[in-house]
């Protein structure tokens, strides 16, 4: 299975005990929608194996607690601490309106309604407080702040994402 094929859901960030549970911190913003996951797949060395979960609890904050088949002591537990973990995309629900998937819209056109057509996504940045649309524009990388009062509407079908900036926000990058 390829990269695309799945989508990051968290990390694994430290052991609980030392029958080899481990802490999971999920990044999402519900949580518990993924506490009733019977497999998740670590991702090792650039492959996506596949983990099967035997007990799993709710913990504090993002996180969960889970215990894997076969993992029965601390030490083996150890190896997966700063693990990535993901899910199939097929897993996933399907979301309509103006709400997507940041891997969803990737290589979709910013459209703005005073400016038209200002070009394709290249890649969400969701590393700093305000989460951003990367946009190739005009061969220069322009950035576009990711708020529901800016975005229009979605056409999935013809991969646009209509918006209605601010007014001078295109011209810092000019």
């Amino acid at each position: 299975m390829s990269m695309s094929e799945f989508y990051f859901l968290g990390k694994i960030t430290r052991k609980f005990s030392f029958k080899g549970d481990l802490i999971i911190f999920l990044d999402t913003d519900t949580p518990s929608e993924y506490y009733h996951l019977d497999k998740i797949f670590i991702k090792i060395k650039d492959r996506y194996i596949p983990y099967f979960i035997e007990k799993i609890y709710p913990y504090k904050n993002n996180s969960i607690r889970v215990h894997f088949e076969d993992i029965d002591d601390e030490h083996e537990a150890k190896d997966l601490i700063n693990k990535e973990i993901y899910l199939p995309t097929n897993s996933l629900p399907v979301l309509e309106g103006n709400k997507f998937y940041y891997h969803e819209i990737e290589g979709f056109m910013i459209k703005d309604k005073n400016l038209g057509e200002l070009g394709s996504i290249k890649y969400v940045n969701d590393k700093s407080p305000q989460h951003l649309f990367v946009v190739d524009y005009n061969k220069k990388e322009i950035l576009i702040p990711i708020n529901d009062k800016l975005i229009e509407n979605i056409n999935r079908k013809e991969k646009i994402i209509n918006m209605n900036l601010p007014s001078g926000l295109i011209e810092l990058y000019l």
